[in-house]
């Protein structure tokens, strides 16, 4: 077992400002929780990108060790719930934000925030689902409790070439759903279309409201952008149809009315990976060991060492990336 092994660390400066660097740090550095795990892998999302540029103000406490994913094989484990050699992943639960997360060689976690790698999965795999992949089904999931079928009509996915809505598509299309893809960018067409995608619109066509009751062309939606997308969505859904909600990069407000959910009874669903139970998440990944394309989404993946996350994250942020990013972590 190495003693000291290689980290970003996000320290704030006197400023307030905040610094991200690859950092050699001892074993007796990370915090005191009940399972050492070896990382392998982790991934890049939005999140991610704005913790490790300092945009947005993810981090709550410092020095924190960003990356709200990781995969690896425990070392030790004072739970018995784990045992050396076990493949585990975590995602959520406040890495990141709160806890030391996945961009390091080496990282302790309490018990709780692990889920058993189920074992049609490589660690890499697992990473290139990671967060977007596991919000993506759980959207799904969401869908399908609220009743909406494959035969009730066309599903929407928006930010298609993002790391949710790639998933989302594959996973929808796996099922049988008419998936209709809204994204900003048109060279993406094809990439979508191999996914699964039916049809492409441009995100343009619901950034302009245009009233609380639409025609109604929805059965279903996944929705990562919030705002009056949003509101449009929610207007344009058909009768007794749903719009799973997971993300806000358009914007946290919703500018829409009650008439879509009193006249046409449709629900909004907010859906939320980070805090959720253990037992969904495994129902969750049990859904996506069945049934993801794991063949397509390696279409979609790209494996990146984590010496250069710097790059990575501003990329991610500036919208320069699409599909899912993996990060090597020992490299």
């Amino acid at each position: 077992m190495p003693e000291d092994f290689k980290a970003v660390v996000i320290r704030r400066q006197e400023d307030k400002s905040t610094t991200a660097a690859l950092e050699t740090l001892s074993l007796g550095a990370l915090p005191d929780e009940d399972v050492l795990v070896d990382v392998a892998y982790s991934s890049l999302n939005y999140k991610d990108g704005l913790a490790v540029t300092g945009k947005a103000p993810i981090v709550r406490l410092f020095p924190m060790v960003p990356g709200i994913d990781l995969a690896g094989t425990v070392l030790e484990s004072r739970d018995p719930a784990y045992a050396p050699g076990d493949r585990v992943l975590a995602t959520g639960w406040g890495l990141s934000e709160k806890y030391w997360g996945g961009y390091s060689q080496m990282q302790r976690l309490p018990a709780a925030y692990l889920t058993p790698v189920p074992a049609g999965f490589e660690l890499s795999e697992t990473m290139a689902i990671g967060t977007a992949g596991l919000t993506a089904m759980l959207c799904v999931m969401a869908l399908a409790d609220q009743g909406v079928q494959p035969d009730d009509g066309d599903i929407l996915v928006t930010g298609a070439g993002g790391g949710v809505g790639s998933v989302a598509v594959m996973l929808l299309a796996q099922r049988g759903y008419r998936v209709v893809a809204s994204t900003g960018r048109a060279a993406l067409q094809d990439d979508l279309v191999s996914l699964g995608v039916a049809d492409v619109i441009d995100r343009e066509a619901l950034a302009t409201a245009t009233g609380p009751l639409q025609e109604e062309r929805w059965a279903g939606a996944i929705d990562v952008v919030g705002g009056t997308a949003l509101a449009n969505i929610i207007a344009q859904l058909k009768y007794g149809g749903a719009v799973a909600a997971c993300g806000l990069a358009g914007g946290a407000d919703l500018p829409s009315s009650v008439y879509p959910f009193i006249i046409r009874g449709v629900t909004l669903i907010g859906v939320d990976s980070v805090m959720c139970p253990a037992s969904r998440r495994q129902q969750a990944w049990a859904h996506l060991e069945a049934e993801l394309n794991m063949e397509k989404l390696r279409q979609v993946s790209h494996v990146a060492p984590l010496s250069e996350i710097q790059k990575w994250a501003e990329d991610i942020v500036a919208g320069r990336t699409h599909g899912r990013v993996i990060i090597d972590v020992k490299r």
